[in-house]
């Protein structure tokens, strides 16, 4: 067998394995007996009929099934379906990943072609780098005045550094010998940058874009959480507000398949732009 078919029968064995586990880990224990009505109706199902306070993957794909069924509806402001909620993630990532690619590979482009820009901008990157990107939204809050776009602005914020410092080091490690022979045949600047430098540093560029989509996905749910209002990260902290353990899990599913699948998209761009030399 191949290795894909190999590696695929071992991760659906891994998969049987983790919901078996799942399942007898919250099947619960026996009922109590000797308890007063008052106190049972107190405590709830956990303790008068020994089920699990974390819900079983039976549970869980039930209710999945349900909000697969009706993804779009809205109900309200805390009460919209799973599409909706998925869809404000995507919208507000997909805006700030692009500004941050149209900042980031220009700046990175003359970072790795100039040492004196390099030398320049070095101190002001490796200051602003570590900061956490949640550290910028109460000052993006009392600047911009508006939720959603200071979560973009966050995304922005977090998205930049991968691809310009990536960037950079693509565009400053293409080989002398090419760029030397560019000059040779009097290749413009401009047209060197394009026809010389961006190929052969193509791959360098997309991993750092591959990068900070995973980082602009982490940050979103967090975002999300302090500004409220619409998304999957406000899902999440709505739906434990409401004790519904069952709905977190499928938030959590949720928000790794489709950071799984926008990896993947860049993964693919990655090695189509990846050639043997």
């Amino acid at each position: 067998m191949s290795l894909r078919l190999r590696a695929a029968i071992v991760s659906v064995a891994l998969f049987a394995i983790f919901l078996a586990v799942w399942h007898i880990a919250t099947r619960g224990g026996s009922a109590a007996t000797n308890m007063s009505p008052e106190y049972a109706k107190l405590m709830g199902a956990t303790a008068t009929q020994g089920k699990s306070a974390v819900p079983g993957p039976a549970d869980v794909g039930a209710k999945l099934w349900e909000h697969l069924k009706r993804p779009f509806y809205d109900n309200g402001p805390n009460d919209k379906g799973l599409g909706i909620q998925l869809g404000y993630s995507i919208a507000r990532v997909g805006a700030g990943y692009l500004l941050a690619l149209l900042v980031a590979i220009p700046l990175g482009f003359l970072v790795g072609m100039s040492p004196l820009i390099s030398r320049a901008l070095d101190p002001f990157i490796q200051i602003l780098k570590p900061i956490s990107p949640l550290a910028w939204m109460p000052l993006a809050l009392y600047t911009i005045k508006d939720s959603g776009l200071s979560a973009i602005f966050v995304i922005f914020i977090c998205s930049v550094w991968p691809m310009l410092l990536n960037t950079a080091f693509g565009v400053a490690s293409v080989r002398k010998e090419w760029i030397n022979v560019a000059r040779t045949l009097e290749v413009g600047t401009v047209r060197r940058a394009f026809t010389v430098i961006l190929p052969a540093a193509a791959p360098t560029i997309l991993t750092g874009m591959r990068i900070s989509i995973g980082i602009a996905w982490l940050v979103i749910v967090a975002a999300e959480m302090l500004v409220g209002g619409t998304g999957i990260g406000y899902f999440v902290w709505n739906e434990w507000n409401n004790l519904s353990i069952t709905n977190v899990i499928i938030a959590i599913l949720l928000i790794g398949l489709v950071g799984m699948l926008l990896d993947q998209v860049l993964a693919r761009c990655a090695r189509a732009v990846t050639f043997p030399e």
